[in-house]
């Protein structure tokens, strides 16, 4: 099944009611792409699985970074998760640097 590597998007089951009131289960699938990100913080580019609502939010949101660290930890996967703490160790670390 596909689920988005970032936002935690993943298929869900809707009925689909007919003019007699008859319920069918369906599925509804996000739109799931792959991507390249680029991290202004590390200057690197990671590739995600992510959904077409993600994208969106994350140039709403002003960047990859942004977003990633707004995010609550129990969404991101395993590999977004290492990206998102790398990031903040480096901004934390740039910041201590300028004091």
């Amino acid at each position: 099944m596909s689920r988005c590597e970032l936002s935690g998007q993943s298929p869900v089951v809707k009925n689909l009611v007919s003019h007699s009131n008859i319920k069918t289960k369906s599925t509804a699938y996000p739109n799931i792409q792959n991507k390249k990100f680029i991290s202004e913080a590390l200057d690197m580019a990671f590739s995600f699985k992510v959904s077409a609502r993600t994208l969106k939010t994350i140039e709403h949101v002003g960047g990859f970074d942004k977003y990633i660290l707004k995010q609550v930890d129990t969404t991101l996967s395993k590999k977004a998760l290492t990206v998102k703490n790398k990031i903040a160790k480096k901004i934390k670390f740039k910041t201590a640097a300028k004091a």
